[in-house]
């Protein structure tokens, strides 16, 4: 069978055309549509069919400041709650300027969105959880509702979750495909992009590559099905993927061919991350090990590599966003979360991608969640209602296999190592401010007493795991123009015909990722190199 992906196009040892886009995930898809629209021929490269991190992600779209879907909810939000709460969030990850864009646009990039063919729902979930059941598609993404943030900002659901069961992110990323394909965009897919060219005076003037396209229809089926398989089921069996991996590679090197694609007005690097690359990792980022890579064997750094090579500028490398979730189901949030010392990590509400780096960065990877039996009864009860298949396997795992019980809180923390009279002291502290401040401020609503027993430590730790991973996904890459997306070198100077979007550069998540936020980026970023390029002349 054909790739649905690609397009009906003889490709011979060099093609033309206005843009390049290196990348056909949904920041490709996106750069490629909207130069497209503004009347650029525009040639879009994969090395595998296309999809890359974006079909494996849960297809949340974070968006606010009072988009259709919240208003048909009954959501009030406006764009200066947005705007407070991401400052707080992402820092200096990008300008001020940038960021009140991003929020001032985010009602119409839904709009954009929707009427490209991406469904959204505004079943709004009444429950703080990590990613919703397939009941609902409009909930509370990151810690918006936290202590510490509500105190700033006015509190609301701004997570867009595509409309389909389980992880969503394939439905986001098939309303978008078919998108770049009613736009005339040319795909050219199972091409590797291997090396910028460039002129004399430094301008970017296409890609050289190792392509498929030229390959038997059997050699180009095998390369998509085990390329697929990699990406998932390949990304939960990591020993799989590497092997089926290790079979698309070996068809590229027997059987791709060299191709030169040229850009009369540039080329937009759109390939991902790096997740995939462990040499970059122990490089950039050494304390993120043991967790899921979020990203298919693409995210290998490849763009973020090409755009160096001509001198383009890095930032943020050393920020992993690493995912330690708690919930659902919603009575976990009442669990108190403590280290192998017996002390306290944070405020237990926030979100799973800032427990991971509390975890990770300040307590070594060891963490424990204390339950009592009343909480432990609430949250068995609200399981099925409130979570996908994965999340209820996962959570069974946890209150199982990764669990330790005791009629008192000192004999379980012996059981699990951790020592009790600091943990006994800090349940202390927890509970004689139940009806006061919490110690990490948390708040009033999320704190109960543990004081029933038996009690229950339940393994959180960050450490290789099938049946309880923690995904990791990195958010720096190449330094990009804010208002333009070209890549700067390190003098701050744009480097003439090359755009970066998404995960290959840095953005608006590159400092703090809350669920949504990396593929709001990705439309964002992409969309923005699209539209300067559909403008920009012949260079």
């Amino acid at each position: 069978m054909e790739n649905r992906f690609q397009s009906e196009v003889v490709v011979t040892d060099e093609l033309w055309a206005d843009v390049v886009v290196v990348g056909f995930g949904v920041a490709g898809a996106c750069a490629a549509i909207e130069a497209a629209r503004g009347g650029a021929e525009v040639v879009l490269l994969d090395r595998f069919s296309g999809g890359g991190a974006s079909t494996l992600s849960g297809g949340i779209v974070y968006a606010g400041g009072g988009t259709r879907l919240q208003r048909e909810a009954g959501v009030a939000d406006s764009v200066e709650d947005m705007y407070e709460y991401l400052r707080m969030e992402t820092g200096d990850a990008v300008s001020e300027a940038t960021l009140r864009r991003f929020c001032e646009q985010s009602p119409e990039m839904i709009e954009w969105l929707e009427a490209r063919g991406v469904p959204f729902g505004s079943d709004l979930a009444p429950y703080k959880t990590s990613y919703p059941s397939n009941r609902h598609y409009l909930y509370y993404s990151g810690s918006e509702a936290s202590g510490g943030f509500r105190d700033v900002a006015r509190p609301a659901p701004r997570g867009h979750r595509a409309y389909g069961r389980g992880t969503s992110g394939k439905v986001l990323f098939a309303a978008l495909a078919a998108a770049v394909r009613a736009s005339g965009v040319r795909i050219v897919d199972q091409t590797r992009c291997t090396e910028l060219i460039t002129d004399a005076t430094g301008r970017v003037r296409g890609v050289e590559c190792a392509s498929l396209s030229t390959a038997s229809r059997r050699v180009r089926q095998v390369h998509r099905v085990s390329s697929k398989l990699a990406a998932k089921p390949g990304i939960y069996v990591p020993a799989w993927g590497k092997r089926l991996h290790a079979v698309a590679e070996r068809l590229e090197r027997r059987h791709a061919r060299p191709l030169r694609v040229r850009a009369r007005r540039g080329v937009v690097l759109a390939a991902g991350g790096f997740v995939a690359n462990r040499e970059m990792l122990r490089r950039h980022a050494p304390l993120y090990r043991g967790g899921l890579p979020l990203g298919t064997r693409g995210d290998d750094g490849s763009g973020i590599r090409l755009g160096t090579s001509v001198g383009g500028a890095t930032d943020k490398l050393g920020n992993v966003s690493a995912w330690r979730f708690i919930t659902p189901p919603s009575p976990l949030l009442s669990a108190v979360l403590v280290d192998e010392h017996g002390d306290r990590v944070c405020d237990e509400s926030r979100y799973g991608a800032a427990l991971g780096d509390a975890l990770i960065n300040r307590h070594g990877g060891r963490g424990w969640l204390l339950i009592d039996a009343d909480l432990r009864r609430e949250t068995i009860r609200r399981l099925r209602g409130q979570t996908v298949w994965f999340q209820l396997m996962q959570t069974l795992y946890l209150l199982g296999r990764r669990s330790v019980s005791a009629p008192t809180v000192a004999e379980a923390a012996v059981l699990a190592g951790i020592d009790p009279v600091r943990l006994r002291t800090t349940v202390e502290a927890h509970d004689n401010a139940a009806a006061g401040k919490d110690p990490a401020g948390k708040p009033a609503e999320f704190v109960r007493p543990l004081r029933t027993p038996p009690f229950t430590l339940l393994d959180i730790s960050v450490r290789p795991s099938v049946a309880y991973p923690c995904p990791m996904l990195t958010l720096g890459g190449l330094v990009t123009d804010e208002t333009t997306g070209a890549v700067l070198d390190e003098d701050r100077a744009p480097i003439p015909g090359l755009y970066a979007a998404g995960r290959t550069a840095a953005g608006i998540c590159s400092n703090s990722y809350v669920s949504g936020l990396s593929l709001a980026d990705c439309v964002f970023s992409g969309r923005r190199a699209g539209s300067r390029l559909a403008l920009a002349e012949d260079g």
